[in-house]
């Protein structure tokens, strides 16, 4: 008897450590309440600890990473409005890689989402179902973990990122019939199912091999060989260029300029004139509202 509840000890303890080492995200939230202020801010600190834990603390693939190797990240959740149970909020979420050999973090993806209502009673259990519709908190939560994975794998194998594009569209298509927003086409065009959409159709798979080519053979190459490392970066980003041509309004072109706009800046402040010509030619044109700041870039202006 003894030696069976020794075994089953042992059992729980690898089946625990194989879990703990298999969490993904280490991810910093925020709640802030700023807009509600002289509300009772318990639940909101309810809040805050519920959503680290269930980004955190939760096995979102079979993937193991060292604890070094968590995927870095921020949430801020900026209350709105507070009715009784139902929390209206703007979701921040902001997504960085880091560098090969170097102590450089890059950016992945830096995006608001507005459309954040949702019921929350202090405390309360936040179950997720990948096949249901639970509640809103937690499937967008859900949709956000699964995105930032598809994005964050795409830079480290071309199509990486695709088993977790496909639990994020998951998600979306089993919160069709949910009463809040943000989950259908016709909601809005700059939205969870847009976002999704655009790196889950073939005809943007332009996108997602740039990530790749910019990240893998670019910005981790920069450390070690940096001109070639600039010159995938160059390269890479006749791709955008190609679906801003096809696109121009795509909705996720909009946030990787927002995204990436100073480190396209940063790494174009050096380079032979040749090049840098050719890439800020590039970025003016993916990015025109921004012209004139690629352009001091080119005349040396920093």
């Amino acid at each position: 008897m003894k030696k069976i509840t020794l075994l089953l000890l042992v059992t729980c303890f690898l089946v625990l450590s194989n879990a703990i080492k298999a969490q993904e995200f280490n991810f910093d939230v925020t709640v802030s309440t700023a807009q509600v202020a002289g509300t009772d801010q318990r639940a909101f600190e309810s809040l805050k600890e519920g959503v680290t834990n269930f980004m955190n603390n939760r096995v979102w693939t079979n993937v193991e990473l060292k604890p070094e190797e968590k995927i870095e990240g921020a949430m801020v959740i900026n209350v709105k409005s507070k009715n009784g149970n139902i929390i209206e909020a703007e979701l921040n979420i902001a997504l960085r890689r880091p560098s090969y050999k170097a102590s450089y973090n890059t950016p992945l993806f830096n995006f608001i989402d507005q459309d954040f209502t949702f019921e929350y009673i202090e405390s309360q259990p936040m179950d997720f179902n990948e096949n249901m519709y639970m509640s809103n908190l937690t499937s967008t939560l859900a949709f956000y973990a699964y995105y930032c994975l598809g994005l964050y794998f795409d830079t480290f194998g071309l199509y990486g990122g695709d088993p977790f594009f496909k639990m994020a569209d998951q998600i979306v298509m089993s919160s069709q019939n949910a009463m809040e927003a943000g989950w259908k086409a016709f909601d809005d065009n700059k939205n969870r199912y847009w976002l999704c959409e655009n790196m889950t159709n073939a005809a943007y798979k332009p996108l997602r091999q740039y990530a790749y080519e910019y990240h893998r053979l670019g910005i981790d190459m920069m450390s070690t060989k940096q001109e070639e490392g600039r010159a995938a970066i160059t390269k890479s980003l006749t791709y955008i260029q190609k679906m801003y041509s096809e696109k121009p309004n795509l909705f996720f072109l909009q946030i990787l300029n927002d995204t990436k706009r100073n480190e396209w800046k940063s790494v174009y402040t050096a380079g032979n004139q040749q090049e840098k010509t050719k890439a800020i030619n590039i970025l003016r044109e993916i990015d025109p509202a921004h012209a004139s700041e690629y352009e001091e870039i080119l005349s040396g202006r920093k």
